[in-house]
């Protein structure tokens, strides 16, 4: 009697989800019923889809009655997935009325999905009707930009609400047309900066000053101002930290509990941002969490370990790391000394790489981080490289054909078969790896141009692509020579 009431509670809680279950049988049918509804395509062995699944599953909960959220498990469903172009796991896009509206490219915490999609499921801009309204607004953790119109169908106000539209994935917005208003902060559009981030070096507030107002040009103005010199980095906007070479301060930032000490350190990195911005540095400062962003901090080779002080990395936008190994300094002038080194180019890259193996002689090489270059951007050679990560089910289906192309090409000195364990190791660009497995193949001659693999996946379709692409006859165990084509 037991074994069946644990069993019927197990079922109860399956039951209770609230995260849509569709299949190739009814997805068409179902996804029109929902005005927004968010998809997740996903693999039951994906590493990615597994730490997701619990924070897609309470963003459903908490969404419920506003947005939908659904799933589709693509190794039963293949031909919605295919219909939608999935090629890796998890793949996660946006349907309205029905249709694909594009990829989700926002957070993939509970918290961020559900400030994500409240944004894309209620109007692009508030219309606030009270002074009340407004201070509350604008008290919020998020900046704000508001549009003070004193003519609701003048021209103004409609660029101001194309511009909402345009951008309201990442930002609030917020319009009035109340005179009150008006006559204290002036007509136009205002972006107010959280309070809880209000320092002496730069202003709370920045006005659209442009003579000529258009969407195009508001949105500009947001997308310059909105971060200000150093803005706490949070799973919600950490995408919009895109576009110039970013450090980032990790510590213990917590603006709920410890709103003071999270800025005295904040206060510190922005004291010698603006002495580097001053000078016309090109660069983005944030702080983070190192406890929400310990994924980054690992990947950065820093310490987490360090007590109160911040550890302190950069990214670059070719994804290059740099990692300050000085501790920082009360006064700044480890970080100040830091970031010159970096502007002078004395710095040396950071890489995330196993170690070197000892042996590399096995038909297929294995690559870290490390030997990369020395492998695979040997000039004379093509090299086939799989990205892969440990836990991938395709990866592993993958592994004995892939030793078996190996061992039928270990003969051929022009051609090698490589992998890399990208779980593990630094991916260099221009390489880009979304899903596993990625296959590149680097043409010999042509290293700073390598293609992506779309074949096949069988040892005949790998031998068939190389024998049309490699620079070099191919020479593969029991078969004769067979000349590239030109």
């Amino acid at each position: 009697m037991l074994k069946w009431l644990l069993f019927a509670l197990l079922a109860g809680f399956t039951l209770a989800s609230d995260v849509l279950d569709l299949t190739d049988d009814d997805f068409d049918s179902k996804i029109g019923d929902h005005d927004l509804v968010l998809v997740e395509f996903f693999a039951p062995w994906c590493g990615h889809c597994k730490r997701l699944a619990p924070e897609y599953e309470t963003a459903a909960t908490r969404l419920k009655g506003i947005v939908s959220l659904a799933k589709v498990d693509c190794t039963s469903s293949n031909t919605v997935c295919s219909k939608y172009g999935v090629s890796g796991y998890p793949t996660l896009k946006i349907f309205r009325d029905g249709e694909d509206s594009g990829a989700y490219d926002g957070p993939r915490t509970a918290d961020g999905i559900v400030s994500h999609l409240k944004k894309q499921a209620g109007p692009a801009s508030v219309e606030v009707k009270t002074e009340a309204d407004f201070e509350k607004y604008i008290a919020h953790h998020d900046a704000s930009v508001i549009g003070l119109f004193a003519d609701s169908g003048s021209a103004s106000q409609v660029e101001f609400l194309k511009a909402a539209s345009a951008l309201r994935e990442s930002n609030r917005f917020a319009h009035s047309n109340l005179e009150s208003l008006i006559q204290k902060h002036s007509e136009g559009v205002i972006l107010f900066r959280p309070p809880r981030l209000s320092n002496k070096f730069e202003d709370s507030t920045v006005a659209f000053t442009e003579e000529k107002f258009t969407s195009s040009k508001v949105k500009k103005f947001i997308q310059d101002n909105i971060h200000g010199i150093c803005p706490h980095m949070t799973d919600d906007n950490k995408d919009q930290m895109k576009g110039k070479d970013l450090l980032v301060a990790y510590f213990d930032v917590d603006y709920e509990k410890n709103p003071k000490g999270s800025n005295y350190w904040r206060n510190r990195v922005m004291k010698i941002a603006k002495g580097f911005l001053d000078q016309g540095k090109t660069m983005a400062f944030a702080v983070a969490s190192k406890t929400l962003f310990s994924h980054d901090v690992s990947e950065m080779g820093l310490d987490a370990s360090a007590g109160e002080l911040p550890v302190v990395g950069i990214r670059t936008v070719k994804g290059d790391k740099y990692v300050m190994a000085e501790e920082f300094t009360r006064d700044g002038k480890a970080l100040e000394r830091f970031l010159q080194d970096y502007f002078d180019g004395k710095l040396k890259r950071y890489l995330k790489s196993e170690p070197i193996p000892e042996n590399n002689d096995g038909p297929v090489k294995t690559l870290v981080a490390e030997n990369f270059d020395a492998i695979v951007n040997d000039d004379s050679k093509d090299v086939l490289i799989e990205f892969y990560a440990p836990w991938c089910g395709h990866c592993k289906s993958l592994e004995p054909k892939y030793k078996e192309l190996g061992e039928k090409l270990s003969n051929d000195p022009h051609i090698v078969i490589a992998k890399m364990d990208a779980t593990a190791n630094d991916v260099p660009a221009p390489y880009e790896v979304r899903g596993f497995p990625t296959i590149y193949f680097s043409p010999a001659g042509q290293k700073l141009s390598p293609r992506k693999y779309e074949g096949g996946r069988e040892v005949s379709d790998f031998l068939a692509f190389l024998k049309k692409e490699a620079a070099n006859p191919v020479i593969a165990e029991d078969e004769p020579e067979i000349k590239a084509e030109l």
